[in-house]
């Protein structure tokens, strides 16, 4: 956060890329509603609220650390990687301490963003309080599995050095899947129905479903069970990877 600060231009362009992004999906679905009041079971505010709220969302958890020369990728061509492997604090530690002052900058921009939206009555408050505690419930849940699928593809330079199109992959299948571009209730059922077994819906499109009143509240049991087994899979898978990439450490070739 302080090295955002310290290079306000990078906070004005992330003010308005944000805000460019806002308009434009308020924009668009309000012109795809405009000559029916309903569709797919939702009306033009319920759809707008959910496209808006996975615009804030991707906002939320994209934080740049590229301009400040502190990701995977770069660590590892510069050799600065071992330097994890050398501190008092455990590499696997000190990555998720710098994940969660991600998850607190980014949170700043989303609420900042929520609460302007949500006072102009740019979009709808929950449809009730126990879906909005769902909506909590699941969204913490969702970025829990959100840092391990970013942790195993940052793992993965320890084999490939360089993990751009990986990233790039990674960035549109978990957009897709996560119904952060298209709400999935436009897919047809077989694609639903299969997503459903992912990891992916439970970041964005369950709990945004539970906050527009498209997913009742007595789901929740379900959605948190197959949330919590991708956690536990994941978790468990993150700490092979890591064992493994802790032998594989390489600084120019040595």
């Amino acid at each position: 956060m302080l090295s955002e600060f310290y290079e306000w231009g990078r906070v004005s362009s992330t003010l308005v890329m944000l805000a460019t992004r806002a308009a434009l999906t308020y924009w668009l679905w309000h012109a795809l509603y405009a000559s029916t009041t309903s569709s797919a079971g939702l009306n033009a505010q319920q759809a707008t609220t959910y496209a808006m709220l996975g615009v804030f969302y991707i906002a939320f958890r994209t934080v740049n650390r590229w301009a400040a020369r502190d990701t995977m990728v770069q660590h590892m061509l510069e050799g600065t990687i071992a330097y994890w492997f050398l501190r008092p604090v455990s590499p696997r530690r000190y990555y998720c301490v710098r994940a969660c002052g991600d998850l607190a900058y980014g949170a700043c921009w989303g609420a900042l963003a929520y609460g302007v939206c949500l006072t102009t009555g740019v979009i709808s408050p929950p449809v009730s309080t126990r879906a909005a505690l769902a909506t909590l419930a699941t969204l913490a849940l969702g970025l829990v599995i959100l840092y391990y699928l970013k942790l195993l593809i940052d793992l993965a330079c320890f084999w490939t050095v360089v993990n751009f199109q990986l990233v790039i992959m990674y960035e549109i299948v978990q957009n897709v899947l996560a119904g952060a571009l298209v709400p999935l209730w436009f897919f047809p059922g077989w694609f639903a129905s299969f997503d459903r077994l992912l990891p992916f819906q439970g970041t964005l499109n369950v709990p945004l479903s539970l906050y527009i009143g498209r997913t009742p509240v007595s789901q929740l049991g379900g959605d948190l069970a197959v949330q919590a087994v991708w956690i536990a899979v994941l978790a468990a898978l993150s700490t092979l990877v890591w064992r493994r990439a802790a032998a594989r450490v390489t600084v120019l070739g040595g």
